[in-house]
């Protein structure tokens, strides 16, 4: 007995270990960037990142342009992340040559995720939609692709307006789809909470809001004329499948488009960017 003590007592310290490195490790890496580490992570390309500070009522937020003036011949296109999430989860689009050449790229660090707010969800795609176009208010509309994954796929499918195109990734647009994580109980126990990195409080925040407020959209995936382009994977854990199926039920045929990835995840944006890519292209036709 005393040896099963001794080792339970060994293996209960390893667990203990595992864990501090892994919280540690998850502060490190679930952080902003910073504005030095932008410019030269997207400066792989044949672009060159220009950094603005936009704010939004009394809210800061980073947004990141490709090119410094925007050429009016070419479309814009647009992307939203996700939750947890930063502008840099598009850094592989944002240093496509080919996309380079054909659009003007933006992209921006949703509030509550940036260096300058992080944390400070405001858990409504209400709010979610003024930033985002407070971000393209001075561009015309039907000149704009949006782009967005996962919880910034409802972002752009909630906006009401006539775009170009919209790209929908991997779109959480049903909050009873929502699978509720046992690890969201480490943000929602008051205990455990302060342990939480920043970004993750953001996202299990986030997700919780869901809950009641993604209901309220049921109705309003179908008001915006704009076409859409819908990719999501089959074996999506994280957003299921039927997020999509969803969509395609109720958004009228001759604006939507179905891609399905076979036993595809959720980490498409990364794992499948040729074939993101292709379809983002297929918008300028």
């Amino acid at each position: 007995m005393k040896r099963v003590r001794k080792i339970v007592k060994i293996a209960l310290w390893i667990i203990l270990g595992l864990f501090v490195i892994l919280l540690i490790a998850a502060h490190v890496f679930l952080k902003p960037a910073s504005d030095e580490k932008v410019k030269t992570e997207l400066s792989e390309g044949i672009g060159k990142p220009y950094i603005s500070k936009n704010t939004y009522q009394e809210f800061e937020y980073r947004s990141i342009a490709m090119q410094k003036e925007l050429d009016t011949i070419k479309p814009v296109l647009v992307f939203v992340h996700g939750s947890p999430g930063s502008s840099l989860d598009y850094k592989r689009y944002l240093n496509d040559t080919l996309l380079n050449e054909k659009f003007n790229l933006i992209t921006y660090d949703r509030v509550g995720y940036g260096n300058d707010n992080l944390g400070e969800i405001q858990g409504t795609l209400a709010f979610e939609l003024e930033v985002l176009h407070d971000l393209i208010k001075d561009i015309p509309v039907e000149q704009i692709v949006l782009a967005g994954y996962s919880y910034g796929g409802p972002v752009i499918l909630a906006s009401e307006k006539k775009y170009k195109y919209k790209v929908s990734l991997a779109s959480a647009v049903v909050g009873e789809y929502e699978p509720m994580f046992g690890i969201l109980n480490f943000y929602k126990w008051k205990l455990t909470r302060p342990l939480v990195p920043s970004m993750l409080k953001a996202a299990a925040k986030e997700k919780f809001a869901h809950l009641n407020d993604l209901p309220n959209y049921k109705d309003k995936w179908n008001v915006s004329p704009s076409k859409i382009i819908n990719i999501h994977g089959d074996k999506d854990f994280i957003v299921p499948y039927k997020n999509s199926m969803f969509l395609q039920e109720v958004i009228d045929k001759e604006k939507f488009k179905m891609v399905t990835i076979k036993d595809g995840g959720h980490d498409l944006i990364w794992s499948h960017f040729d074939l993101i890519k292709t379809e983002i292209l297929k918008t300028l036709q």
